[in-house]
């Protein structure tokens, strides 16, 4: 029987080109070892899928957060790689109404089972690197994966301090916090930027590495200071 995949296709914001490869992605061993004529299962792509996945998270936050330090972007990776919620993401996309289980696996709620649910999706990352290389991976990796990390950088403590303080001052009847660096200093591959924040009629200082950091550390000293202020 033809199975139509263009429902999962959908939520995972690509279209493959064999469906034989995504099929395999979704072919649990229960399934091969109960069907004499089914020669595979997805064990082999879940593995490709793990590297290709870590990979291309790793690429996105490296990227993405040009000052995050090598253990917090390690931090992030490994949330949204984790196994839990790689099934919660193959509940949302709907793996398991297509995977093809045992009988046994099925009548014990293997369609369901997070394991089964987050070894798909590494399946499917590695399925779609076979078949269409990195712009098939990284076209479900911003429809899927990225809008998770939002939601992981808030679970994970993750502030925005320049956003918090220019919604503050903005609110008490200031106009945008403004930054300026004040001094550089050391040398070229160990600098240290002093950054200036002016604000709510006040200034804070701070240094940091990076110039995109001292502005960080700077609001987060305003912040700290103005919420020790009576309110009205």
């Amino acid at each position: 029987m033809q199975i139509n995949y263009r429902e999962i296709e959908q939520a995972i914001g690509y279209r493959f080109r064999k469906k034989s490869v995504l099929e395999l992605a979704l072919t649990h061993p229960s399934f091969r070892y109960e069907t004499p004529d089914t020669q595979d299962d997805n064990q082999r792509l879940e593995y490709l899928g793990d590297a290709v996945l870590s990979l291309v998270s790793a690429e996105y936050l490296f990227n993405s957060h040009p000052d995050a330090r090598e253990g917090d972007m390690s931090k992030l990776r490994s949330s949204l790689t984790e196994d839990r919620k790689l099934a919660q993401i193959g509940a949302k996309v709907g793996i398991g109404t297509f995977l093809k289980l045992g009988r046994g696996e099925e009548k014990n709620g293997g369609a369901t089972r997070p394991s089964n649910l987050a070894d798909a999706v590494e399946a499917i990352i590695g399925a779609a690197w076979i078949d269409g290389g990195a712009r098939a991976v990284n076209k479900i990796f911003k429809k899927v994966f990225i809008p998770e990390f939002d939601k992981l950088k808030v679970a994970l403590g993750e502030s925005n301090p320049k956003g918090d303080l220019q919604e503050y001052a903005q609110s008490h009847g200031f106009g945008v916090p403004t930054y300026k660096t004040i001094e550089t200093a050391g040398l070229e591959h160990d600098r240290t930027f002093t950054v200036e924040v002016a604000t709510c009629d006040q200034n804070w200082k701070a240094a940091a590495g990076s110039k995109r950091e001292a502005e960080r550390r700077a609001a987060m000293l305003a912040l700290e200071d103005l919420s020790t202020l009576p309110s009205g």
